[in-house]
This record gives structure tokens, sequence and C-alpha cells, in this order.
């Protein structure tokens, strides 16, 4: 009964892995990589469909994906160690196709919610000692998660979504950076919007701002002790928990918060490896399979 679940589970991930390739050479083949003198026996666009196709199916240790292909047509094309070192130095290329897929979905509407989380590295008992990122140029810090009332050490995953629940933007920083600073980099990404928000980004001065560079519409709840206090849109409260739902679907399905890199670029590989993966199953989901474009548990085969 074991070996015949371990060969379902192995058919799965190769079916998956067939259909997310094949969508990526048909959307995806424009996007170049830096050339390599000896040509490998893995492309770099089969790496990453195998990459996104371990992040869908919650497998986060390499090893395990390792023993899943073993026996399969994938068996023996890379090594473990090389496919780890690969898959960081293609950072910039799975950013690319992360961009060139939810920009399939640019034009459907113009309505954004901005919102954090926290990526714990390790236990704040462990901070003082840990070597995790301690070397690297954006170092972890100490944070408070206003959501979960809680400390944490790490740092802090800021993203805009559309209220289809389409990642379009995101950026990392160290856990002590306050949400409102991160509404620099969306005013140079978007424009001629509205932007909703929870009551971190309020700021009338970013507002303003927001507004006369882009036309962005920022639009956040009141502190029921501010001046002039408005009870915020039952609409906008709804459309707002939207990324709010997405962060819960990266933290359980995806994993979010397990952390395994040791460097900031392999946790931000990591990072951006989870949420490529999660704009790619929503892209088959509308696209290819014409299914509800959230539901990203069933699978693919």
């Amino acid at each position: 009964l074991i070996d015949y679940q371990v060969n379902k589970y192995m058919n799965n991930l190769i079916q998956n892995y067939k259909i997310i390739l094949k969508e990526l050479t048909n959307t995806c083949k424009h996007i170049t990589t830096n050339k390599q003198v000896r040509i490998p026996k893995m492309s770099d666009l089969e790496l990453v469909a195998l990459n996104i196709t371990a992040e869908y199916m919650s497998i986060n240790s390499e090893l395990q994906l390792f023993r899943c292909i073993s026996g399969t047509d994938l068996d023996g094309k890379i090594e473990r160690s090389v496919y780890n070192k690969r898959k960081r130095k293609l950072f910039p290329y799975i950013e690319k196709i992360r961009q060139t897929l939810s920009n399939k979905f640019a034009d459907f509407t113009d309505v954004f919610i901005v919102d954090s989380t926290p990526i714990e590295i390790c236990k704040i008992s462990r901070a003082n000692r840990s070597a995790i990122c301690a070397t690297d140029e954006i170092k972890p810090s100490f944070g408070y998660c206003a959501a979960q009332k809680s400390r944490y050490f790490g740092y802090k995953l800021h993203a805009v979504c559309d209220k289809n629940g389409i990642f379009h933007s995101f950026d990392f920083s160290p856990a002590n950076v306050h949400d409102v600073n991160y509404l620099n980099d969306v005013k140079e990404n978007f424009q001629n919007c509205l932007l909703i928000g929870d009551r971190g980004y309020i700021s009338k001065e970013i507002q303003m701002d927001l507004f006369n560079y882009s036309r962005i519409n920022l639009s956040v709840p009141m502190r029921k002790n501010q001046h002039d206090f408005v009870e915020f849109s039952r609409m906008k409260s709804k459309i707002r928990k939207r990324i709010e739902t997405n962060i819960s679907q990266l933290c359980g399905q995806f994993t979010i918060n397990t952390n395994f890199a040791k460097t900031f670029q392999g946790l931000a590989t990591r990072i951006v490896s989870k949420i490529t993966s999660f704009t790619m199953i929503q892209y088959l989901n509308f696209f290819v399979l014409k299914r509800s474009l959230n539901k990203l548990k069933i699978n693919l085969c």
C-alpha cells in the first residue's frame, strides 16, 4: 500500500510538471537567461518548472523532491547540489516569469490591495546566536506583527495584489521597517488605480504624494480617535480580505514561513518561487483549465 501511494505521488508530480512546463514554454519561452558554455541536460525553463511544481505540491525539502523524481524521466538530469546553486542564480529569471504571468491579468481591474506578512527565519530564543543571513547586506531584525500579536525575528514581505488575488508586486525589508515605507516603491509601479490598505498605511503625506505622483487613490480605515472619523466602506473591507486569504494560502499550502535557507539570496529565491508557483496555478485555472481562479489545492491532472 505504501509503495502504491509513493508511485501515485510520483506520477502526480511528473504529470503536474509536464502541464506546467508546457504552459511556461508557451508563455515564457521569449525570456532569456545567461548563456551557458556547456548546455545542461535540464534547461533553465525545465528547472523552473520543476521548482514551481515542487512548491505547488508543498515539497519543501530538496531531499524529498529528489526522492520523488527517482526512477522517473527526470532522474539523472541534474544533481541535487547543482539544482540548488542554479535555482539561486535564476532568481531574476523566475521573477521575470512571475511578472509575465501576472501581466496576463493586468487589464482585468484597477483595484489593488497592499499588505505585509512576517517572514520568520528562526525563533527569538535563537536570534542572538543565529548565523542565518548574518553576513548579508540586508540583515534580519526584530519586529512585531500586530495581526498575530507577537514578536518575531526575520524579515517582512510586502505585497500588492489585485482584487481577484493576483500578486503584481512584492518586496522584502527587515522586520523593523514600517509598512508605510513600501508605498514609496508602489508609486513607481502603479498608476490611476485604487489602493486599499489597513491602518498600518495611514499617512496623509504619503497619501497625497501617491495621488500627485501616480494618481493612486490610497484608501485606509481611519482610527476611531481621528478627527472627522468616517466608517470604512464594507465593500472595501471585503475586498481587502482577498490579500489576507492569499497570505493565508502562502503560509498554509506553500509554507512560506518554513525556512531552510542560510542566506538572504536563498531565502528570497524560496519566496519568489512560492509566489510564482501561486501565480502559475492561478494562470492555469483561469486560462487553461477554465475553473475558479483561486482553487489552488485541486490537482492539475
